[in-house]
């Protein structure tokens, strides 16, 4: 029987049949390479730097993946229409600042589906003579606008909250204010969990970096309500200086976003996920040695390859190594195994 190099994170095996008899999706999701903050700033981590995978319920077809992101956001679009819409109305009556910094965020964090839409369509297309690896990347690129339509907002939000400070001007029809801030918070937390969830299950970045964007804005209409009840009580700079306080939150949040984004443009994958691939094929009998594993995202797509030893077949054990990695590794499209003979 064969026998192992590894010590495969202290498993025993005791014959092929160990291929089936263990989980492979047994927490390797979230063991090897990196860690999260623990307590208040693991929560706020979780919220604002969602993982871009969910293994558990990933959906594997391509086409379905694509199909699950469009209908993402023609629905997320249609809520964030409506939102902005109703603020923009409440902003006309009562002149906050607060309110105009959310507004044009909401209608920012809308306008964002829109290249992201035509990405995923783009990511349907067959490659080309000219571009063999396809368009996924089209969806990464996305991000990157959405990352640039999260900045000017802010920068935007920034320059009218100073100038209101500047120069004050009274605000009208404070509690409508209030009740167009909740109707924010509660429309945008709606989308951002909405394309999270589903940007985790296709393994989009850039779709959960537009429901980051979402719930950020939530976030920003709960801090209109505070502006809000602010001025209430008799504090009338309080609308200004939230709409400048949202507009640093929306700076600060926006680096998780930005080290997403640029990590996928730069092949980069997650650790565990290179971990789960290894795991399978170490599991494969007659696997000597994994002496490379490779893996990269092509927008919600992933594609990769491995150098593996072996002293028997390689046709047969390369097929079976390579089934292996599609069973236990999601989204995956591509995958090619080099096999060198054992000495």
């Amino acid at each position: 029987m064969h026998e192992h190099p590894h010590d495969h994170h202290d498993h025993e095996h005791h014959d092929h049949a160990h291929e089936h008899e263990h989980d492979h999706d047994h927490d390797h999701e979230h063991e090897h390479g990196h860690t999260h903050p623990a307590g208040f700033l693991g929560v706020l981590h979780g919220l604002f730097v969602p993982h871009t995978h969910d293994a558990a319920d990933a959906i594997d077809d391509a086409m379905e993946a694509s199909s699950a992101g469009i209908r993402a956001l023609k629905i997320s679009l249609v809520i964030l229409l409506a939102t902005t819409i109703l603020q923009a109305v409440v902003f006309f009556l009562s002149g906050s600042v607060a309110l105009l910094a959310d507004t044009v965020h909401n209608f920012s964090d809308a306008l964002t589906a829109i290249p992201l839409w035509v990405a995923f369509l783009l990511g349907r297309r067959a490659a080309t003579r000219r571009y063999t690896y396809g368009f996924g990347r089209a969806e990464d690129l996305a991000g990157l606008f959405i990352v640039f339509v999260v900045l000017l907002s802010a920068i935007v939000a920034a320059w009218q909250s100073i100038e209101r400070i500047l120069n004050p001007q009274p605000l009208h029809n404070v509690g409508w204010v209030i009740v167009a801030g909740v109707i924010g918070f509660l429309g945008n937390e709606a989308v951002a969990i909405y394309r999270i969830r589903v940007g985790r299950r296709i393994g989009s970045a850039a779709l959960v970096a537009d429901g980051v964007h979402a719930r950020t804005d939530g976030f920003t209409s709960l801090a209109v309500v505070l502006g809000g009840l602010g001025v209430l009580a008799g504090f009338p700079l309080a609308d200004p200086i939230v709409g400048a306080l949202i507009s640093v939150a929306i700076f600060v949040l926006l680096i998780g976003t930005v080290r997403s984004i640029g990590r996928r443009l730069l092949d980069g994958v997650e650790p565990e996920l290179v971990e789960r691939a290894r795991h399978a094929l170490e599991h494969v009998d007659g696997i000597s040695a994994v002496e490379r594993v490779r893996l990269r995202w092509a927008g919600h797509r992933l594609e990769g390859d491995a150098i593996i030893t072996t002293a028997g077949d390689p046709v047969a054990i390369a097929a079976e190594a390579e089934q292996s990695v599609r069973t236990h590794v999601h989204n995956l499209d591509g995958f090619l195994v080099g096999v060198r003979a054992a000495p």
